[in-house]
């Protein structure tokens, strides 16, 4: 199928705009390519260095001109999602001795549960995770030993973040091992009525930790579609996992043997490298599989700096375009009540790919590890007699309450909205919000940090109509943190009748309640963006069926913009961080701290 015209212009402007910063990084790779293998630049002592830790029959591989593995690994067991990791490196080490190469650990990364910081400080330092990461994973790569490299990697920050670092050594070839979904837990439902009793205090901590415990109980990653699990979604559609890998869940047979058989993979490419594999293509492939799948918001910033970090100039300008003709195709927590593996279970990646190709939604004009093009990320792994194949997936979705065929989706547009007014650019999960809640016009209420909702809310305060505006949230204030601390009362609100909406430079990431929320509001409130001169009072319309965000206020710019904030930067680690908040970029430029 060709591929569709929207797209196609998508990304021919895509290429026209970065042709001078592609071809920047197509050059320094090409440098890269020219220092040939690691005996040819490095010195002996170099390599003894390298090759001191190895096994004897390693050593002798690595000596006799067998191919170097490296691995960058995310590990840690405190974490649900990266505790599957641990045990990874040994099946990637006897996987590569099977085809005569050595896989070696070159280095790990921090990763940090979003879950954990939930609206607390430490939250500050998520985002910024991401580009310590990056810079981790270069670190670990710049041995320049190796002649392939796996990234271990799941949740919010990490993924992008390994694609970041990766992308500096894109003359190698570079796949991403994911390690799958917890089994189900309780029910998304029950989940949140149980918090909603919390908020209302008619149930106590005993209770709402009983419940969150029955919700996050295993190894795995958190079974909603937010951030960690649109990284899967994405690796896929990106053709950088083998296909079928990314929702099989953790310590299973089929989850080993992908995990095997990616080393084996890996080492095999030796026609291209992870440059061959990003292409304007690559890019408009993950933002349309984050439409029809109703992603995380989260990768409105991710994908704008893992295309930078490959040369490309990704806008929201081209994620809104892209929107207008996605079909929001799935219906997974919280943009309905299944969670991932009822997904999967109903046709997954194999049916949406399948779908959205029928279409030319998803471009072939691409390399994935399997090739050109998307077709092979149609078919399902299996293990048949112990050995592990592909068939062609379903051609028909298994539950259409969860996922629809393209000729019958949930919605005819993604599941994103860019918004657009004199408060700046925003962007809006809409398919997380019913079609009554999607229009909100209330007077603001000005907020400088989460409590100080919460305790208006405590007090009676806010059982009425408004529109939270959150600010001096945004990257360069503190970090932009995620607000999810506001969504249970936000929603209980809604519930009573009341029209509430939320308006900040923070974030909400993939996990957005039920409540409207404009967020990653660009410029944010510290560079006095409009959002800093909004008083309480002023008429707020938040628009999500027309893509607009105004304050209905004839001198909004007239007025001087607020100072400050009530943000403190000391504290579990913050005062570290302060050359990155001078540092970081607009959260429409992907609010990275590296370009």
């Amino acid at each position: 199928m060709p591929t569709h015209s929207a797209v196609q212009s998508v990304i021919d402007r895509i290429e026209e705009r970065s042709r001078e910063t592609r071809a920047d990084y197509l050059d320094k790779i090409e440098a890269m390519r020219r220092r040939g293998k690691r005996d040819g630049h490095l010195s002996c002592g170099n390599l003894a260095h390298a090759y001191a830790a190895a096994p004897a029959g390693d050593k002798l591989r690595l000596r006799t001109a067998g191919k170097s593995l490296g691995i960058v690994t995310s590990y840690n067991d405190m974490l649900s999602a990266h505790a599957p990791y641990e045990d990874v490196p040994k099946l990637l080490r006897d996987a590569a001795r099977k085809v005569g190469a050595v896989a070696q650990v070159a280095g790990g990364t921090p990763a940090m549960c979003d879950g954990v910081t939930q609206g607390q400080d430490g939250m500050e330092l998520s985002l910024f995770s991401r580009d310590v990461i990056a810079m981790a994973t270069a670190i670990a790569l710049t041995h320049d030993t190796f002649d392939a490299a796996l990234c271990l990697g799941v949740c919010d920050k990490i993924v992008p973040g390994l694609f970041i670092g990766a992308a500096s050594f894109g003359h190698l070839p570079i796949l991403f091992v994911p390690a799958g979904p917890m089994t189900s837990g309780l029910p998304n439902k029950e989940k949140a009525r149980i918090r909603g009793l919390y908020a209302e205090g008619k149930i106590g901590r005993a209770e709402l930790l009983e419940g969150e415990m029955a919700s996050y109980h295993s190894q795995g990653t958190c079974t909603f579609y937010g951030t960690a699990n649109s990284n899967q979604m994405m690796m896929e559609v990106m053709g950088f996992h083998l296909p079928g890998a990314a929702f099989v869940n953790p310590n299973t047979p089929l989850r080993e043997a992908l995990t095997r058989a990616a080393a084996t993979h890996v080492l095999g490419m030796e026609d291209f490298g992870m440059a061959e594999m990003t292409s304007a293509a690559t890019f408009t492939n993950a933002i349309v599989g984050l439409h029809a799948t109703g992603g995380s918001t989260n990768h409105t910033l991710h994908i704008i700096a893992m295309a930078r970090a490959a040369g490309y100039l990704v806008t929201w300008e081209d994620f809104s375009d892209l929107s207008d003709v996605t079909p929001l195709l799935a219906r997974v927590y919280p943009n309905g009540a299944a969670d991932v593996n009822h997904f999967h279970a109903a046709g997954g990646m194999a049916f949406v790919i399948s779908e959205l190709r029928k279409e030319g939604l998803l471009s072939d004009d691409c390399m994935t590890a399997m090739g050109k093009g998307l077709a092979d990320y149609g078919k399902e792994p299996f293990l048949k007699d112990g050995e592990l194949v592909w068939r062609d997936g379903p051609d028909r979705s298994l539950n259409e309450d969860i996922l629809r065929p393209i000729t019958n989706p949930f919605q005819h547009q993604g599941g994103l909205k860019l918004l657009t007014g004199n408060l700046g650019k925003s962007v809006i999960k809409s398919s997380a919000v019913a079609p009554e809640h999607r229009i909100v016009e209330a007077p603001a209420i000005v907020f400088h940090d989460q409590d100080e909702f919460l305790a208006r809310f405590k007090a009676g305060d806010l059982d009425r109509d408004f529109v939270a505006v959150v600010r001096f949230q945004g990257p360069a204030a503190n970090g932009m943190p995620e607000l999810h601390k506001l969504s249970p009362q936000l929603g209980l609100l809604q519930d009573r009748g009341h029209k509430v909406a939320l308006v900040t430079d923070g974030r909400m990431s993939g996990a957005s309640g039920k409540t409207p929320a404009a967020i990653h509001v660009t410029p944010e409130a510290l560079h006095e963006g409009p959002i800093a001169r909004i008083q309480d009072g002023d008429i707020i319309r938040l628009d999500a069926e027309a893509g607009t965000l105004e304050a209905k206020v004839d001198d909004l710019m007239s007025r001087p913009p607020v100072a400050g904030g009530t943000n403190s930067h000391d504290g579990v680690g913050r005062e570290l961080f302060g050359g990155l908040r001078a540092a970081v970029s607009r959260a429409d430029e992907g609010a990275c701290t590296l370009f």
